[in-house]
Order: C-alpha cells, then structure tokens, then sequence
C-alpha cells in the first residue's frame, strides 16, 4: 500500500518511514500541508492511506485535513498530542477517518491503519437493505449516503453515516458496542471502543438531536425515534 507520510520532523519521519517500510508501505514523505496537497494530485494519487501530523509549519493541520477531503477520499489518520474529546471530534468533523494521540505504540498505529484501509475498501452501507430511512426529522438516503434533518443538508464523514444507519435499521434496538464495531469498523480490536464514542459525541453535535442515540451503559447504543 502507497501511504502518504505529512510530518514535518524529519528524524520522526525517517524513523516512522523505517518501520512502516518494513511492513510493506511504499512511503511518501511531505514535509508541509502544501507538499500534502501537491502529493496527491491527481485525484488521490494511488495513496491507500494519509497519515497527518496536525503540527504543520506552514498551515493549521485540521485545514489541510479538509482540503485533502474536498480533493479525495482517501483515508485520513490524523496524529496528534491533543487528546480532548473536543479537538477529536473536530477533526472527524474536518474529514477524518482516524486520529491517534501521541505519543502512541507503533502497534497501534498500524493497527488503525490496516482497519481504515479495509473498512474503505466495503463502502456498502453495514445491514442495510431499504433504500431510505426516515425517523421523524431525520431522512437517511443509502444509495446516495446523504442525510438531512428538517430537509437540511448534514454532512457526515464514511463512518459518521454508517454508524448512523446501523442504528436507524431498528430504532429502540440496543446494539452492542462489539456489534457497532464489528458491523462499521470491521474489526474486533478493542482500540476501537473510544473510536465509537468520539463519532457517537460527533454525530449527537452534528444532527442537533443529542437524545437521537441513546447510551445504553454497560451495554452499548440505540437509536430513539423522534416522538417515541
């Protein structure tokens, strides 16, 4: 897999590119959020995977984060030392697939980046088997992954969407945190578990209906139709 390197620290970059070459990643290394964006045209470039540091010289690293979506959707690993719910939630809100907060175990690291890159790789929408869902405000358009509230427009990231509509295929079912990752994540890596709860918190931010997904504690999530 082609993965694009956005660090601007050579000497963690040399040391980051080391390792990832020795499991198979072709590496490209950027040096600045414009070098970032220079790489991946045309649309993508071949690159399986981004992986970008938010401590840029040049630019904000959640604004390269959303000029690299508006150019391509392929992956975004964001690497960053703010570990606040807040900042994660506003980078999945930039385009983000991923984060991982420094300092973090190389394991880890290819761990999340072989799960982004198969969970892209099966964009089917998890469970799904209408063509629309619509939950009082809220109308969910497979085929076209688009989602409105009140018939405006929400954007939401691949994951954002899918979480939502496994949820919205049974209002009032709990689903079980193992389930929700293993059916939107593909995986049963337990790393995943604060993955769900940034894209829950993002979600409840995004629709303006906090009370849309409920948290069943100990249990896992369900979605409340609106009026039930």
């Amino acid at each position: 897999m082609r993965l694009l390197l956005v660090e601007d620290d050579n000497h963690v970059a040399a040391a980051l590119s080391a390792v990832l070459a020795r499991h198979g990643f072709d590496v490209t290394h950027a040096r600045s959020g414009e070098e970032a964006l220079q790489a991946l045209v045309p649309e993508g470039a071949g690159f399986g995977v981004v992986l970008l540091d938010l401590g840029l010289p040049d630019q904000d690293g959640y604004e390269v984060c959303g000029k690299i979506r508006k150019r391509t959707s392929t992956p975004v690993i964001m690497v960053t030392a703010r570990s606040d719910v807040r900042s994660r939630i506003h980078g999945l809100n930039m385009g983000a697939d991923d984060y991982v907060v420094k300092p973090y175990d190389t394991g880890e690291l290819l761990a999340r980046i072989h799960a982004v890159s198969r969970r892209t790789a099966h964009e089917d929408v998890p469970g799904a088997s209408d063509t629309a869902l619509t939950l009082g405000p809220v109308h969910i358009e497979l085929p076209t992954r688009q989602v409105s509230v009140g018939g405006a427009v929400v954007q939401l990231t691949r994951k954002e969407f899918d979480l939502l509509a496994l949820l919205a295929q049974r209002p009032g079912v709990v689903f079980r945190r193992e389930q929700i990752i293993s059916e939107v994540w593909r995986t049963s890596w337990e790393g995943t578990g604060r993955t769900l709860e940034v894209h829950v918190a993002s979600l409840r931010a995004k629709l303006r209906m906090p009370a849309l997904i409920e948290t069943v504690r100990g249990v896992g999530y369900r979605l409340v139709a609106p009026g039930a």
